[in-house]
């Protein structure tokens, strides 16, 4: 199985003519049901090499990679961080999920609270959602924009156009800064999303997962498909890509997800720093204390 024809087929780096209709949520790129074995052995195989990746950026200690999750509820976010940096130093990646905002947080611009998560050189860090919920739950409840107390004259017919190309700036801002942004929209089906949540209300120790509010947000699936549309079309770019990645099957999800962090991380052209002739040289002496004791 060819790694980068698989990636190609989810990433969107131009988003001009982006369609979600496009996309299969269902979608295995030929892998079915029977050769689950081969995709395990693809992701442990990935999740190996993402440690190791993730060792030589820790210390090269110049560079940083940003991943965002954005799906539909049951798409499965939680479960695909959980296996796909399993394998990884838990001291070097940082996970935040975003949830309503505070009143702290409403009280600042709707990236605040995000800037303050964002990762250190040499780390990873990972937006359980993120900013991008300002141009999804808050586009399709636009009655949230009159808690964010922006200035009237500010909420005009452009403000989502206006977000868009926010975002589009501080993602070029992060990369111009040595962090790499690459974003996830896992793509759950509606028919899926149903068999998921009536999973969660058959099983009791899955109860506690479910939401009424999630029933709520279900009637609006129509509307938030559009906004992902929408959204992906318009921030897809070459240095902060999306992958539209099938999500009816989580085993695919996680593969799919993991062999593009490896790939995000190996354009980075990562390297152990090199030791001057000083260290050597201090290094030498260390080697001939220590032998000598």
């Amino acid at each position: 199985m060819k790694i980068e024809k698989m990636l190609k087929r989810y990433r969107v780096d131009h988003g001009r003519h982006f369609r979600l209709k496009d996309h299969d949520p269902a979608d295995t790129h030929g892998l079915q049901s029977e050769l689950k074995p081969q995709a395990k052995e693809l992701l442990a195989s990935g999740v190996q090499e993402l440690s190791r990746l993730q060792d030589v950026l820790a210390a090269q200690d110049r560079r940083g990679l940003l991943l965002i999750f954005q799906a539909m509820d049951t798409a499965g976010k939680d479960g695909t961080i959980k296996h796909v940096m399993s394998g990884v130093n838990p001291q070097g990646v940082q996970v935040s999920s975003f949830k309503a905002p505070s009143a702290e947080e409403l009280d600042h611009d709707y990236l605040w609270r995000t800037m303050k998560c964002l990762p250190e050189r040499g780390h990873i860090g990972i937006f359980n959602r993120s900013y991008y919920e300002e141009v999804l739950v808050v586009r399709v409840h636009p009655q949230l924009l009159e808690s964010q107390k922006l200035p009237k004259p500010l909420v005009t017919k452009h403000v989502w156009q206006e977000r868009f190309e926010d975002i589009n700036n501080f993602e070029r801002y992060l990369t111009r800064n040595g962090i790499a942004v690459v974003k996830f929209f896992l793509h759950v089906s509606k028919k899926e999303q149903k068999r998921r949540f009536m999973e969660r209300l058959d099983t009791p120790d899955k109860n506690w997962k479910f939401s009424s509010s999630d029933v709520k947000e279900r009637q609006c699936w129509d509307e938030y498909q559009e906004a992902y549309e929408d959204m992906i079309g318009h921030t897809a770019k070459e240095h902060a890509p999306w992958y539209v990645v099938p999500a009816d099957n989580k085993w695919f999800t996680r593969l799919v997800v993991s062999q593009a962090v490896v790939d995000a991380l190996k354009g980075m052209n990562l390297k152990y720093p090199k030791v001057s002739g000083a260290e050597r040289t201090a290094l030498a002496e260390a080697r001939r204390q220590l032998e000598n004791e």
